[in-house]
This record gives structure tokens, sequence and C-alpha cells, in this order.
């Protein structure tokens, strides 16, 4: 077997976890029931899966400017999912779009009346 076998071998499987794990996360923000359940489904798995994809076309590709184009993709990706995410979840915290029911631990709750103040 060549190197460019095993290459494209390795580049199929790391194509379908990603595409997997963005399925996945599609499908968690359909069901999931709160904005910060959500919230995780399109950060956390949606990220992952879209750098095995990104890491799939890398090992397939296998050119410099290709590479290159694909690892800044994945570094914005990197920086603006979460703090997209984490700017959702701090507007939606006043206006009742969340279950404080899930929640383990409210740290925003005592600043409640300086959050709504501000909105």
């Amino acid at each position: 077997m060549s190197l460019d076998a095993v290459l494209d071998a390795l580049a199929a499987v790391c194509l379908v976890a990603g595409a997997l794990l963005s399925l996945a996360a599609g499908i968690a923000l359909v069901r999931f029931p709160d904005l910060l359940s959500r919230m995780h489904a399109a950060a956390k798995p949606q990220v992952l899966g879209l750098l095995l994809v990104l890491l799939g076309c890398a090992l397939r590709l296998r050119t410099g400017v290709d590479i290159t184009t694909l690892v800044l993709v994945g570094a914005f990706q990197l920086a603006s999912a979460p703090v997209a995410a984490h700017m959702v979840g701090r507007a939606a915290y006043p206006h009742d779009r969340i279950r404080t029911d899930l929640l383990i631990t409210d740290e925003l709750a005592a600043h409640l009346d300086r959050i709504s103040e501000r909105s």
C-alpha cells in the first residue's frame, strides 16, 4: 500500500467523521430544549466537525496554498464560534429564553438586576 492510498483513506475517515459530527450538531439544534443547550450544540461539535473536514481536505489536497487556506479557515472558526456563542447566551439571559431548572449553577442570577437595566 502506498503512502497516497493511506493518506486518502485517512482523509476519507476524517471527512466522514466530521460530517457525522456536523449532522449530530444540526440534529441537536432541533431537539435540545433550551437556548443554552442549543448554543452548546452549535458551538462544540460543529467546530470539531468542521476541523475534521478541514483536516480531511488537507490530507487529500496536500498543496501548500490549500493547506494554508484551510488552516486560516480553522483558526477563524476557532476564534469566532466561542465568542459568538457567548454573546448569544449573554444577550438571551435577561429575556427568559433560558430554562433555569436545567442549570446546575447560575452565576448570573445575582447580577440579573444590573443586566436587565442595560437591555
